[in-house]
């Protein structure tokens, strides 16, 4: 069946995020890499809403964000003959994704910048812990002024794409690095320099918001 024509499975919401490996997962996807489309339209529905919401938090653009997610599904798709269940059906989707957004952003001239060295957060940050090496809170968090809002999204915008992917799961999407670092196929080290790098320059480009708080 031809799945680029079921461009409709994505434009209503659903499906939840953090699902572990699931018996409906499993069975699903073993039914799609027998070549059953509608068995992956039911973990379309399943997880739309999620994927869209992580990608719209990486560019920041309705209509940017669903294209991608539906070329994000399309290449699980293609590749889901390659799922050998190591990790949650959702993990290796999130992968997927992610490097779809990235490649995007870095179409468009977002550039790769240099990051921390990996070991930098090793011996300060517990693997499980929620936040990166500050005790500062995340700017959006309880948060309603349109304004404000904009200004987070626009000092998001201004980071290369690799360190805008970890921003928006760890204090958007709260995985953990273990989870962050399974779906960019990357070491906990090198998320936790990511993220490490990342927030203070958001702190930067945002003093003014945090002073405010």
């Amino acid at each position: 069946m031809n799945l680029e024509g079921r461009t409709s499975v994505l434009s209503v919401g659903g499906g939840g995020f953090g699902e572990s490996v699931t018996q409906d997962d499993i069975a699903l996807v073993r039914r799609c890499q027998k070549g059953d489309a509608l068995a992956f339209e039911q973990l379309v529905i399943k997880y739309r809403s999620k994927v869209f919401s992580m990608i719209y938090g990486m560019v920041q653009n309705e209509q940017d964000a669903w294209d991608l997610a539906q070329e994000g599904f399309i290449k699980a798709w293609r590749s889901i003959h390659r799922f050998k269940g190591q990790a949650s059906f959702y993990t290796w989707l999130y992968r997927i994704v992610t490097n779809v957004a990235i490649d995007s952003l870095r179409r468009k001239g977002f550039k790769k910048t240099a990051e921390f060295d990996d070991q930098i957060a090793a011996n300060e940050v517990a693997p499980g812990s929620k936040t990166v090496p500050t005790p500062d809170p995340m700017p959006h968090h309880g948060l309603e002024r349109e304004e404000i809002r904009q200004r987070i999204e626009q000092a998001i915008s201004k980071l290369s794409p690799e360190h805008r992917a970890v921003i928006v799961m760890k204090e958007i999407e709260e995985l953990q690095y273990n989870e962050i670092a399974q779906a960019l196929g990357c070491s906990i080290g090198t998320v936790m320099s990511r993220l490490f790098y990342a927030r203070k320059k958001l702190q930067t480009l945002l003093k003014d918001v945090y002073e405010n708080l």
